[in-house]
């Protein structure tokens, strides 16, 4: 004869005995979490993980950020990030400006798009390979070429403002001894200097051949023995008022810059 088995119910035999199943209270219908308890644990998860993934969107931008600065950087970009801020500092001197520099067609063209503002760019090197944008700045007599280790085709104070970007840290102390005199002899308000900082950014891969030299970035020491022994000062209204400006806007400049007076 066959029996048949039937499930042991735990819970009644112990139950019968005086014992209660381990863990039996904690399953018992009674005793679940109400559910706006369950609801606020998924609105708090929710809160969270939103939480997590903007920290971790703001670490990956200041990643990108830090790896601008410390990376390939130009001070041209950091030229035309400062238009604003210069325009507080310089005032009418800025509607009459000289920039110095590699690749100078795109600061120029930022400048123009200013109101009020006559800009002229002087291209250090040789320009191959330029868009149509620069040739016509060129063909306009805008942008001209000219090797800046000699005078500079220019007459004394032929300009209120003159910006020199990224030029100066390819030269040379024995070239920079001519080139620097002849910036501050041809204008006449202020001269700018925008120069790498050295550590905080790689030296741009260039070709020598169309440079010279490879790129040596002096810290703000060097320079500023080297300014006084050419006897420049410095503009210090000028760099008081681009310091107070910066600061309203938050602004933080990727490159050294030296707020020079001309030659008198």
């Amino acid at each position: 004869m066959k029996m048949s088995r039937r499930p042991i119910n735990l819970s009644r035999r112990m139950s019968e005995s005086g014992l209660s199943a381990p863990f039996s209270s904690t399953f018992h219908p009674r005793s679940r979490s109400p559910p706006y308890l369950f609801v606020g644990v998924i609105i708090l998860g929710a809160f969270l993980l939103i939480g997590y993934l903007y920290r971790g969107r703001g670490t990956l931008e200041n990643r990108i950020a830090l790896g601008r600065v410390e990376g390939d950087f130009s001070c041209n970009r950091e030229v035309q990030r400062a238009i604003p801020i210069l325009k507080q500092a310089y005032g009418d001197s800025m509607h009459r400006v000289l920039h110095v520099g590699p690749d100078t067609c795109s600061v120029i063209s930022s400048l123009l798009k200013e109101k009020e503002t006559e800009a002229w760019g002087l291209e250090p090197y040789d320009i191959e390979d330029v868009d149509h944008t620069c040739k016509r700045l060129v063909h306009r007599g805008i942008v001209r070429v000219a090797d800046i280790k000699f005078p500079l085709p220019y007459r004394a104070k032929s300009f209120p403002l003159v910006i020199v970007s990224d030029a100066l840290d390819y030269l040379s102390p024995k070239y920079l001894n001519r080139t620097v005199p002849e910036l501050a002899r041809i204008s006449s308000d202020g001269l700018v200097i925008f120069t790498g900082y050295p550590h905080h950014q790689k030296p741009k891969a260039v070709d020598r051949a169309k440079y010279g030299s490879s790129v040596k970035l002096r810290n703000s020491t060097w320079w500023t023995q080297y300014l006084v022994h050419l006897s420049l000062e410095e503009n210090e209204v000028a760099g008081k008022k681009f310091e107070q400006a910066a600061e309203k806007v938050s602004y933080s400049p990727h490159c050294q810059i030296f707020h020079l007076q001309p030659y008198h």
